[in-house]
């Protein structure tokens, strides 16, 4: 089997890493319009004000807990899953503190649309990348194998009661939640088509992928 090309793994490599960070990022800008978040955000954001910690650092804390799960799961973790832990909750704090603090609504609200956008951007170039799913995802897949449910019926009860969690918490669930269920996959679906990585064919030469692995599952 021929060895692809170091250029080729750099950029897959650049691509995972930029895609966690700006998911942190997009994540950071709808802590920051107060509209509402992704589902797992709000459950981030719930036990954040519960426990005093960052929203960042609960989101690590969130995912590390997820990836043990994987164990009994026999789910198997891959350079993308364990970076997902940790850096998307990095990019978010960082970003936080940069962020300056906004009241208007007609500033709010396009940074709401904005960390939309920034997400399904975000989305569509880490699992383009092709280093594994986030733990989420490879959670709600692991329920899905070892129950024989639908993946659509795993991710909606899990993000359910994601999403009841914290709001009983304390985390923000509004506007802004809605519109990022309704528009994730489209986005996200946009920006796997335009980020895919070329794979190299057994000739040497690079061929790009017409669309996305049918596995691929979107992170709430």
């Amino acid at each position: 089997m021929p060895t692809p090309p170091s250029g080729h793994l750099t950029r897959r490599l650049l691509q995972l890493y930029a895609g966690l960070a700006l998911y942190g990022a997009s994540s950071a800008l709808l802590v920051e319009a107060g509209l509402g978040l992704e589902p797992w955000g709000v459950l981030h954001q719930g036990l954040a004000e519960r426990t005093g910690l960052t929203i960042g650092v609960v989101s690590i804390v969130v995912g590390a807990v997820v990836l043990l799960l994987w164990i009994p799961l026999r789910q198997r973790p891959g350079l993308g899953t364990v970076s997902n832990v940790f850096v998307v909750g990095i990019a978010m704090d960082g970003a936080l503190a940069l962020l300056p603090d906004v009241h208007a609504l007609a500033i709010r609200v396009p940074l709401m649309v904005a960390g939309i956008v920034l997400n399904g951007m975000a989305t569509g170039l880490y699992i383009a990348a092709r280093f594994g799913p986030g733990p989420r995802d490879g959670l709600m897949t692991g329920f899905h194998r070892r129950t024989g449910r639908s993946i659509r019926l795993v991710r909606t009860t899990l993000e359910v009661a994601v999403v009841a969690t914290g709001f009983v918490l304390g985390g923000t669930v509004g506007a802004g939640t809605v519109l990022y269920a309704v528009t994730i996959g489209p986005l996200a679906q946009f920006f796997l088509r335009v980020s895919a990585v070329p794979t190299a064919s057994p000739g040497g030469s690079a061929v790009v992928a017409t669309g996305p692995s049918k596995r691929a599952i979107l992170r709430g």
